[in-house]
């Protein structure tokens, strides 16, 4: 089991997330049409697995802009964006922000905890408890993990630039 913060408190993470090597796990979120996305759906694919507790927060927003402007005209590579809102919203934020891409994906764990789980991201603890640390998974082609990050501080962003970088190298 992990932790976080979020601005200096310390938040539990359940679950243990995997390592680079390791096997991705499978999961089910829900998209913005209601239809369901799994890890075996995008098998043979490199994926950039994004998972932020809302977009209705600043840094979760910011996030998802960055990595739709700078990953989502990867070709090669498939970003979905993994968050505890309801697909509904998802869609709202994505039309407001002008993100309409077929290489970034957004998906709900509003039925499913599955990622948040399997992946050890689920804050089990402090105001947030039942969505998703701010966390970011490169998989290959094969499924297999092969960069994490774990953002200490939820209130903070990931490296871009090495999970970029790790995602093309796969390509």
């Amino acid at each position: 089991m992990s932790s976080v913060t979020l601005k200096g408190s310390p938040i539990s993470l359940e679950g243990n997330m995997p390592k680079a090597g390791d096997k991705a796990p499978d999961f089910k979120v829900t998209k913005q049409d209601l239809s369901e996305i799994s890890l075996k759906d995008m098998s043979g694919q490199v994926k950039i697995l994004v998972s932020v507790p809302s977009l209705d927060t600043a840094v979760c927003a910011i996030e998802t802009k960055k990595f739709n402007e700078k990953a989502a005209k990867e070709e090669a590579i498939t970003t979905l964006i993994i968050s505890g809102d309801l697909p509904f919203a998802m869609k709202r934020f994505c039309t407001t922000e002008g993100i309409d891409s077929a290489n970034l994906v957004t998906g709900s764990q509003f039925k499913d905890f599955s990622f948040s789980k399997n992946y050890g991201v689920h804050m089990s603890s402090g105001p947030l408890a039942g969505l998703a640390a701010r966390a970011v998974f490169v998989v290959d082609k094969q499924d297999v993990v092969r960069y994490v990050e774990l953002v200490p501080e939820i209130a903070s962003e990931p490296n871009y630039d090495a999970i970029l970088a790790e995602a093309k190298k796969l390509t």
